[in-house]
């Protein structure tokens, strides 16, 4: 019996694989390496990848949270910390309020016959066609007049009694209020990209989940959930890139104690110490994109894969 041939690949090809991993790993590996240099390594031009490695441009940079005081500090400048703290919290919590939502919405879309239904599903793509901009001067004055709790009132006086603080508790200046005005912004796309996704889960899977005594939630949970598991990580990525990414309604919504990464460096660029602390502020906004990038790639390959196995 011959023995099997196998085509010799091109090595052009493994070339080109070769030059587009250096085009997309190169410039993290650069920004990570010039984090860890002292600027002068850095305008030297001479360290090239001989250097000593130090994690005192990350010490500038979190300052505000870490737990002691840096030597090479007398003060700190810069809450880069804290708006990195915030950033988290706020892509985190929109993300996931996205995706519940937008699960439930894309769902009942698919599955749920009544009166306008294609009408609402054409809607909620237009609605996400809206530049960001144009919400900008609308959601400032709602945020900061029609949505408020009066301070001589129960609710806002017991917030203003327990918190302290001065004039009525808006949603302007919250994590809360950035927070909602981003769920609103994606949860358009989210349905959209969702029901493309539970179209193709097959209906006789939920009435055998029915019929062996399943409920619409242990249904929805259990049987299209974990079907959809792709759709869900891509729209997650592009969730959670978003909200991590946007600086111009959170430059309107937020205050000193709210505002996230974009808004300090923009804000505050003339006051971070020399080329290794920016260095270091951009490796720290590159990395949370990343993890949750491979994280929800992980789980996109998993579901494409489930059940490719020949039994």
């Amino acid at each position: 019996m011959a023995a099997p041939t196998h085509d010799r690949q091109n090595p052009a090809f493994f070339a080109l694989i070769a030059v587009l991993i250096f085009m997309s790993v190169g410039p993290v590996l650069l920004l990570l390496a010039n984090s860890l240099k002292l600027d002068v390594d850095i305008t030297s031009g001479a360290g090239g990848l001989l250097f000593m490695p130090t994690i005192r441009n990350y010490e500038t940079a979190l300052c505000d949270i870490l737990w002691y005081q840096p030597e090479h500090l007398r003060f700190c400048q810069i809450r880069f910390g804290g708006a990195f703290i915030n950033s988290i919290i706020i892509a985190l919590v929109s993300t996931a309020l996205t995706l519940i939502m937008g699960t439930m919405a894309a769902y009942a879309l698919v599955r749920f016959r009544f009166m306008g239904r294609d009408s609402l599903s054409l809607s909620t793509l237009a609605v996400r066609m809206i530049p960001p901009a144009v919400l900008l001067v609308p959601v400032f004055g709602l945020w900061n007049n029609a949505f408020c709790l009066d301070r001589d009132g129960l609710v806002g006086g017991m917030i203003r009694e327990i918190f302290g603080g001065r004039g009525d508790v808006c949603l302007a200046g919250t994590h809360s209020g950035i927070i909602l005005i981003y769920v609103a912004m994606n949860l358009p796309f989210v349905i959209w990209i969702l029901q493309s996704f539970i179209v193709q889960v097959p209906y006789s899977l939920e009435e055998a989940a029915r019929v062996d005594g399943a409920g619409p939630f242990q249904t929805f949970f259990l049987v299209v959930l974990p079907l959809i598991k792709p759709g869900l990580a891509a729209a997650a990525i592009f969730t959670f890139r978003i909200a991590w990414n946007e600086y111009l309604l959170a430059s309107a919504l937020a205050d000193r104690n709210t505002m996230t990464v974009p808004i300090l460096i923009v804000n505050n660029a003339s006051e971070f110490d020399g080329l290794g602390t920016i260095f270091a502020t951009g490796m720290l906004l590159a990395i949370p994109p990343i993890l949750f990038t491979l994280f929800a790639s992980r789980q996109i390959i998993t579901g494409m894969t489930a059940g490719a196995v020949k039994g």
